[in-house]
């Protein structure tokens, strides 16, 4: 295949790229004249924001309509470089249907500079890091979402994949939990190597590999922001000081946090008055992502990217928070309220940016 095809099987023609060695090592975006974008004046958040967590659906419209819907400019394709796209539920797709990064190309080429691609494949198999090269070859932006619920997090099997992150200057994008969830939407097997909880691990693997850019993300990485073990997925109640994820932002300039999902939410809205400070101080290392599941960019289509909750449980107040709503409009809302108007563009726009290599000025 040549070079061209193998961009083309990216969704990566009409960008422009560098290549050092054989090996791609950053493809800059450029918007192409035609292509769906928005103007200056269609920013309803005051500047253009990025989505640093927009999981690839099953059609180009549908990525879009969702995109639209939220007042998003930009969006990253987290998309599985394997298999098939789950379905609610655990119903399985049709043999015949589109593969998940077919419909990220479709998309990317149809909607010219309203995305770009993270790309992610099941982290416990060996042929993990040969797969995940050959989308960094192409172009990917990121790898993600990885989770490593089974896996630890400091293990070698993970550590190869950081190792290449490291190598192709991509970010890896990880999603971290130590309590299962009570709709059974990310499923847990028995521990092999380690046992949860497992967050504490990080630590270990930011020092083993100071080259790779992590973004942290999930009920594990933002319910440890205070010194409590947390033990539910959404925990309550004022944050106080000296919490492990507070600590390894403070201490590893290799570790970056996605404000997203329902976890990205709770962290914010439990506590308004640490949120404020924690916004400022780490106001270049946090970004803004959705991680929604709704239809519309306004809440339409299912339960808008919550998890079903726990009877009388913690779940059950961040539940109410976001049902029925789209995640990304209650997130960038609430950065809003919480946040400047130099800190929010950082946070929605400048970070992601810079940490994709999108070579966008707006």
């Amino acid at each position: 295949m040549d070079r061209r095809s193998l961009l083309m099987g990216m969704g990566l023609v009409g960008m422009r790229s560098t290549d050092a060695g054989g090996i791609i090592r950053r493809v800059g975006l450029a918007f192409a004249q035609g292509g769906t974008r928005q103007s200056s004046e269609e920013h309803p958040w005051g500047n253009p924001v990025v989505d640093m967590h927009f999981h690839c659906r099953r059609t180009p419209e549908a990525n879009l309509l969702h995109q639209d819907g939220a007042g998003v400019s930009m969006a990253a394709l987290l998309t599985p470089a394997s298999g098939q796209l789950g379905r609610p539920g655990g119903v399985a797709e049709a043999a015949d249907a589109p593969k998940p990064l077919e419909i990220a190309n479709q998309t990317i080429a149809k909607y010219l500079g309203r995305f770009f691609l993270f790309t992610s494949t099941d982290d416990t198999k060996p042929e993990a890091v040969e797969i995940l090269r050959k989308t960094a070859a192409a172009g990917t932006r990121g790898f993600g979402e990885l989770s490593a619920f089974n896996m630890a997090i400091d293990g070698p099997e993970m550590g190869r994949i950081y190792d290449l992150a490291a190598e192709m200057q991509v970010p890896v994008l990880m999603h971290f939990q130590d309590v299962p969830s009570p709709d059974g939407s990310h499923a847990f097997q028995t521990p092999r190597g380690f046992t949860r909880p497992q967050f504490y691990r990080l630590e270990n693997a930011l020092k083993m590999h100071p080259k790779t850019i992590f973004i942290g993300h999930g009920p594990s990485f933002w319910g440890n922001l205070g010194p409590e073990v947390a033990t539910v997925n959404y925990p309550t109640g004022p944050v106080k000081p000296g919490g492990l994820t507070q600590k390894l932002l403070d201490n590893y300039p290799n570790l970056h946090g996605g404000l997203d999902a329902g976890s990205g939410i709770n962290a914010l809205h439990r506590d308004p008055d640490f949120s404020k400070g924690f916004l400022v101080k780490h106001q270049n290392k946090l970004m803004f992502g959705s991680d929604c599941t709704c239809t519309d960019g306004r809440g339409g289509g299912g339960r808008g990217g919550a998890p079903a909750p726990a009877p009388n449980s913690s779940e059950s107040a961040m539940r109410s928070l976001v049902a029925g709503k789209c995640l990304a409009r209650v997130q960038l809302t609430q950065l809003k309220q919480l946040a400047s108007p130099d800190v929010f563009r950082k946070i929605t726009w400048e970070n992601g940016r810079k940490l994709a290599k999108l070579d966008v000025a707006v």
